[in-house]
């Protein structure tokens, strides 16, 4: 589903959006009238350190603006650019900087929601869409928090081992069904249903003080184990505190 086509269904009251070398900033008029801020990475761009910086600056400015308007945060990147200039540079502050300005908008009342609809992987995922409050994918999109080869090179197992453990493990597994089962991915949107109500509808949750996807994580049988260490840590903290 290309991404014209998506914000067409979310936002059909109407939309602007610019692009500018594979970054995305616009804003949605919700059913109800009210604005949303759109942003995002497109046609598989690797996010560099210029990115990242624009991404995140765009956020603190929505943070520091009054009212509550949401964000969508749209994806379909490459990883992160692993160039000798971004890595010099110090990309992974870049993208810690990007994940916790979601996090301060979050706090300053703006609601965040990733919609995952084409390619993403690495540390370019982890700072964008899987940064955001909640994460929403489409049919079609193709997550990879560590492609296989990369993970057989960090595990020294080989691929053979990794895909066979995949079937059973949703976290050695890519791909957007193995992602939600480990509870990562909030909701799947139905593409063939018009996607404003479903937008509407994740808008309509409450917000949780707390991580909900260790606990969706045990409920669909991908992580079994996170809630429960989740817990033994928050309770081995509270008897330090």
């Amino acid at each position: 589903m290309a991404l014209a086509d998506i914000l067409k269904s979310i936002f059909p009251e109407g939309h602007t959006l610019k692009e500018n070398g594979g970054l995305v900033f616009g804003e949605g008029k919700r059913l109800q009238g009210s604005a949303v801020h759109i942003l995002g990475v497109v046609h598989d761009t690797p996010l560099g350190i210029e990115d990242t910086a624009a991404l995140a600056a765009r956020v603190l400015e929505i943070a520091r603006e009054t009212g509550d308007a949401p964000i969508l945060f749209v994806i379909d990147s490459n990883s992160q650019r692993m160039s000798r200039h971004d890595e010099l540079l110090g990309l992974s502050e870049y993208l810690s900087h990007l994940a916790k300005a979601l996090r301060l908008a979050e706090v300053h009342g703006h609601r965040s929601i990733g919609l995952l609809y084409g390619h993403t992987a690495a540390g370019a995922f982890i700072a964008t869409a899987l940064a955001a409050g909640v994460l929403i994918g489409l049919p079609g999109a193709n997550p990879e928090v560590m492609d296989l080869p990369s993970v057989s090179r960090v595990t020294k197992l080989s691929i053979d081992v990794l895909k066979e453990k995949a079937k059973t493990n949703p976290v050695f597994a890519p791909g957007l069904d193995y992602l939600a089962l480990t509870g990562a991915v909030h909701r799947i949107w139905d593409p063939a249903q018009p996607l404003a109500p479903q937008f509407e509808s994740v808008l309509a949750e409450p917000v949780s003080d707390v991580d909900v996807r260790p606990q969706a994580g045990l409920e669909r049988g991908g992580r079994p184990q996170a809630r429960h260490i989740v817990d033994q840590v928050l309770a081995e903290a509270g008897r330090h505190a």
